[in-house]
């Protein structure tokens, strides 16, 4: 056997256990949350469900429905004759939405993700229908994720693999920079922000800075009283607060010139934060010097789809001149809403909505329910 065979198979061996054992501990939480729902008698159809959540779903909200459509005006009728919907981040729970759900008989809303934005909570309230969420799903996934993007962008990892992949194997332009005495600026202080700063800091060195109207406490670097001065002072710029009418469209033409130019900024929060044409225009001038993205702001048309296999003719009627643009620029990285994907965050969102179901049917008190629309901020 070669050596490259045997490192290789090595590899394989040292890896398989750590995956079963990842296995385990995710059945184990799902079982746990099954076992407590086996007296539950609620109709749950779960909507938008995919492949690599199927089988954690199916096990914690046995007998319930699952079906790989969005919810939208008109899926509605496949929620006739069950009390609850579970719904993801991209699904359509707006106001017509939420009077055919309470028209045909639906009493529950369970979000299996944190953001509420596409639900008309208010609504909801006014028809008696009843919405609860996870509001933390292992943010460490998350805030790994925005600082993989930032160091891949960072070191040209991208641009390096595709060169490789045709045979060059030259250094020029694939210089990076050394993160050690660099500023990142953290927008939005909760938990997944507090996390970024936190490995930014211990992990590489780096000065820390962050602006938050709320959440002010625990954070490890210098706390700022404006985002003029976070974006004037930052190498690089990772963005975590929520989608309100206050924060859409924060970072547009004029945010982003307040940057300090060739900054990055990093974004795994919501897509609607960042104005995607004014990122192309800061990129092309410079004032911009890279982008990863992990949302965008029109990805329900987009992200959770499979267009590769589509003819000319029909991919063309889905075509986003913007994320096209973007997608092919060397210094942007975009993931298609994948930061949370981990076997510890999904076995938590499983666990965390079996037990809102759980509470909401014996009457106890809901820890995550949501009681309001998103406020502007």
């Amino acid at each position: 056997m070669s050596a490259v065979a045997r490192t290789t198979s090595s590899r394989a061996a040292s890896t398989a256990p750590r995956a079963r054992a990842i296995a385990r501990s995710t059945r184990c939480v799902v079982a746990r949350a099954a076992t407590e729902l086996c007296h539950v008698d609620a109709r749950v159809i779960v909507f938008s469900c995919h492949s690599y959540e199927k089988t954690t779903l199916e096990a914690a909200l046995p007998d319930s429905t699952f079906i790989s459509a969005r919810l939208q005006l008109d899926t509605v009728p496949l929620a006739r004759d069950h009390d609850a919907v579970c719904v993801f981040v991209d699904d359509d729970v707006g106001t017509d939405v939420v009077d055919a759900l309470a028209d045909a008989g639906v009493k529950l809303i369970l979000l299996r993700c944190a953001g509420f934005d596409n639900v008309d909570v208010d609504r909801a309230n006014a028809r008696g229908v009843t919405v609860c969420r996870v509001p933390a799903y292992d943010p460490l996934s998350i805030a790994e994720h925005a600082v993989g993007m930032m160091l891949s962008l960072n070191r040209r990892l991208g641009p390096s693999r595709d060169r490789l992949r045709v045979g060059n194997y030259t250094l020029d332009g694939l210089v990076g920079q050394s993160l050690k005495g660099k500023t990142i600026g953290i927008v939005g202080t909760g938990k997944i922000g507090r996390a970024v700063a936190k490995i930014c800091k211990n992990g590489f060195q780096m000065e820390v800075l962050g602006y938050d109207l709320f959440d002010k406490e625990a954070f490890c670097g210098e706390f700022c009283s404006s985002i003029e001065d976070v974006l004037a002072r930052s190498d690089f710029v990772s963005v975590h607060v929520p989608l309100t009418d206050g924060t859409r469209g924060m970072f547009n033409a004029e945010s982003l010139a307040k940057m300090k130019t060739g900054a990055m900024l990093i974004n795994t929060s919501r897509g609607a934060l960042v104005d995607a044409r004014a990122c192309i225009d800061a990129l092309y001038s410079g004032q911009l010097g890279a982008l990863a993205m992990d949302v965008y702001e029109k990805e329900k048309e987009l992200f959770f789809r499979d267009f590769s296999a589509l003819d000319i003719r029909s991919r063309m009627l889905v075509w986003d001149e913007n994320i096209a643009i973007l997608s092919n620029l060397p210094q942007v990285l975009i993931t298609p809403h994948s930061a949370f994907l981990t076997h510890e965050a999904l076995a938590e969102i499983a666990s965390t909505t079996a037990e809102n179901l759980r509470a909401y049917c014996a009457a106890e008190p809901l820890a995550n329910r949501v009681s309001s629309t998103p406020p502007r901020r």
